[in-house]
């Protein structure tokens, strides 16, 4: 494919499945080889359709057609393992251990500067890192490929390093609790700015000063693996340890503190990606989880990074158990000793679901059987109706102060001109996720109620009345191509007793669906007509939407929340279930609320989605935004109507109470002033890019700001 069409790949216009049209193809030689050449797409076009009825791929594909390279990235980060290359497991080897012939780790540490060829070792592998590509354009490596192992005998521990081709036929196999015997190896000082584990016992000697080097030459290295059974007692290899705890014990560690965990997923969200450098291409790919263990009402909330098992990575889902080792511990207790503490994998954790557990070392661990005993306590029902996968999810939500939030941003400009967001959206590749701050004016407020708020991306038409009168409150009912038609109510911020007083004259229809309710403020109604650019980005796709989970259709909606396969699925193993046809985990509507410029010439329309579960109100963490007037009311009402529903009410009605005042009186104590908003971007493939207002924080004076 032409290099310039590479955006069609990055932003998923173009993905294993879609149908295309080809339009221009030309012919490339190969000037640095004799009679070689390829097909190369100039231009295309998507057609309808998903291919479904398409054949399987190949099993084996070519090397790349283009440049010196022998190998494939996976399509959307670095870290993973793929193609044929990378050797599911090695086997084991059946070799006869002569001990008098080994050395220790000690020994080589006293003597390698001495010595030009080593003895044997026999080790374990403690702690295992994710795989590290450093390969560049211009570097001519097949396979640049690193990883780092911690390994151990009897007399402590040193760094291993895997080069290389060794990293496809070795890493998966090099599993935590491997026994090996290495001969051939190289040992070279260590790399001083590696990230080191946290041992699980804290008197094994570490060796820092050396690392054991592993590659195909200078030395080639001999890697045998000795099957568990065969590992012998006098052999004095440590066992591996952990550092579990449980959630109950989690509220008293510091920050950084490095644990292990094992829950019940109640929820997991969709995998999305975040740039490692600002303007660079590659990307770290991660997912949220909430696991339970019994000992808390509240659960573990686990940022999870790719770790080189996508296997694993991608089949995370509610009802399974996650065991997650090396995590570390976030919290500020210095900006607010309350906020929400969560778990985030650091380079060296590993994960591990239902169906990975048999053979683990974890499995003997005390906290582990405690666990296995609180589940047979269990009702699976009970469990299932709290469960939810995918949609978005506004966590860790930003501190509630704003130069606090200017501390933790490590992007050049902070603040962005909401005339620039154009930019900033188009920019974006594919389930990029990125958090923006930008000066506006809250200036108008539109409530969507909906039984499924996925029907306002799915192309229902919706009525727009941009009439709002000074001192009068419009109602309108009309008929619209959706199902059962609408009432949709405006009022100004002036008369909203009035509005009150008046619902005793709004017609009752037999019609059932969305009520639209919106606020505006005078200055908006001044200059909305005179705007050089208003941008709108408030539509909620079905991507955006937690669902609750359905244990019949996981794999569908593991699917739907994990990104596009590199490699197109046939069609028996596909289901033409649409993913609207799934609850909405989190409420009845949505807001979309206008974001004037400073100097009035520009606006955008942004999105805010009040999240509320009520089978689990620890799930989105509502109380991080109550210092956030505005935004804790527009949640509540979710809140209320949740309830409201659970108890029989109607759900397309929009609830009249004292909320409803609390949320326009919010409003107009921040009309005309100047905020910072920060919003949450995310594109989900196409020119599907959706922008979620987090926070809004309230400039006091020059120089000084506060959350309001």
């Amino acid at each position: 494919m032409a290099p310039r069409l590479n955006g069609l790949v990055q932003r998923a216009h173009l993905r294993a499945g879609a149908r295309l049209r080809l339009t221009r193809c030309s012919y490339l030689y190969d000037e640095k080889r004799l009679n070689y050449g390829f097909l190369c797409l100039e231009e295309l076009e998507r057609v309808g359709g998903d291919g479904a009825d398409a054949p399987p791929p190949p099993r084996r594909r070519p090397p790349p057609l283009r440049g010196e390279k022998k190998r494939y990235l996976p399509l959307w980060n670095n870290e993973d393992p793929y193609g044929d290359m990378w050797v599911a497991d090695k086997a084991q080897a059946q070799v006869d251990v002569d001990v008098s012939k080994l050395t220790s780790l000690g020994q080589l540490e006293m003597t390698w500067r001495s010595r030009v060829h080593f003895h044997p070792l026999l080790v374990r592998v403690l702690y295992k890192s994710r795989l590290r590509y450093y390969g560049k354009p211009e570097k001519k490596l097949d396979m640049p490929y690193q990883a780092y192992f911690e390994v151990a005998d009897s007399s402590g521990m040193m760094s291993m390093v895997l080069w290389n081709s060794l990293c496809p036929e070795w890493y998966n196999s090099m599993k935590v609790g491997t026994v090996l015997l290495l001969e051939q190896y190289a040992i070279k000082t260590s790399y001083p700015f590696k990230t080191q584990p946290t041992p699980g016992d804290s008197q094994m000697k570490r060796f820092a000063t050396i690392e054991i080097s592993l590659n195909v030459r200078d030395p080639p290295t001999k890697i045998s693996i000795i099957p568990e059974e065969m590992v012998k007692p006098e052999w004095g290899l440590p066992e591996v340890k952990y550092r579990f705890i449980t959630r109950s014990e989690l509220d008293n560690l510091p920050n950084n503190h490095s644990c292990d965990v094992i829950g019940l997923v109640t929820f997991v969200g969709r995998a999305e990606r975040a740039r490692k450098r600002e303007h660079g291409e590659d990307f770290w790919l991660y997912r949220w989880a909430h696991a339970i263990d019994g000992t808390s009402d509240q659960p573990f909330i686990l940022e999870l990074f790719a770790t080189s098992q996508p296997d694993v990575f991608e089949h995370i889902h509610p009802m399974t158990y996650l065991v997650c080792t090396q995590m570390r511990v976030v919290r500020d207790l210095t900006e607010n000793p309350s906020s929400t503490i969560y778990l985030t994998t650091s380079n060296e954790s590993q994960i591990f679901i239902t169906g990975w557990h048999k053979g683990q070392p974890y499995t003997k661990d005390t906290k582990v059987k405690n666990f296995i005993q609180w589940t047979k306590t269990q009702s699976e029902a009970d469990q299932m109706k709290k469960t939810v996968i995918g949609g978005y999810y506004p966590f860790p939500r930003p501190p509630n102060n704003f130069l606090k939030y200017c501390k933790n941003n490590k992007v050049e400009s902070v603040l962005k001109a909401i005339g620039e967001m154009e930019k900033e959206i188009e920019d974006l590749h594919y389930r990029e996720h990125k958090r923006i701050a930008v000066q506006g004016i809250i200036s108008a407020i539109r409530y969507i109620s909906s039984s499924n708020a996925a029907e306002e991306a799915s192309g229902a038409e919706l009525v727009q009345v941009q009439s709002l009168r000074s001192n009068k409150v419009v109602f309108a009912a009309k008929r619209l191509s959706v199902p059962a038609g609408v009432q949709t109510l405006y009022f100004s911020s002036k008369t909203w007793s009035d509005y009150r007083e008046g619902m005793s004259d709004i017609p009752e229809t037999e019609e059932t669906g969305r009520i639209r309710d919106s606020w505006q403020s005078d200055l908006w109604a001044q200059v909305k007509d005179k705007l050089m650019k208003y941008l709108h980005h408030s539509t909620i796709f079905p991507e955006s939407i937690p669902r609750k989970f359905d244990y019949v259709h996981k794999d569908l909606l593991m699917q739907q929340y994990n990104l596009y396969a590199a490699v197109h699925q046939p069609k028996e193993t596909r289901t033409d279930k649409n993913i609207n046809e799934f609850k909405s985990a989190s409420g009845l509507g949505y807001y979309e609320v206008t974001v004037l410029g400073i100097n009035h010439d520009v606006a955008i329309d942004v999105a805010f989605l009040p999240l509320f579960c009520p089978e689990d109100p620890h799930l989105f963490q509502l109380e991080d935004i109550q210092h956030d007037t505005l935004l804790s009311h527009m949640s509540c009402i979710s809140g209320c109507q949740q309830k409201a529903t659970s108890n029989g009410r109607r759900h397309d009605m929009f609830p009249l109470s004292s909320e409803t005042d609390e949320i326009v009186k919010a409003a107009m104590d921040l009309d005309g002033k100047h905020v910072v908003c920060i919003l949450d971007i995310c594109h989900l493939g196409d020119d599907k890019v959706e922008v979620f207002l987090s926070k809004i924080y309230k400039t006091v004076e020059p120089g000084v700001l506060e959350s309001m």
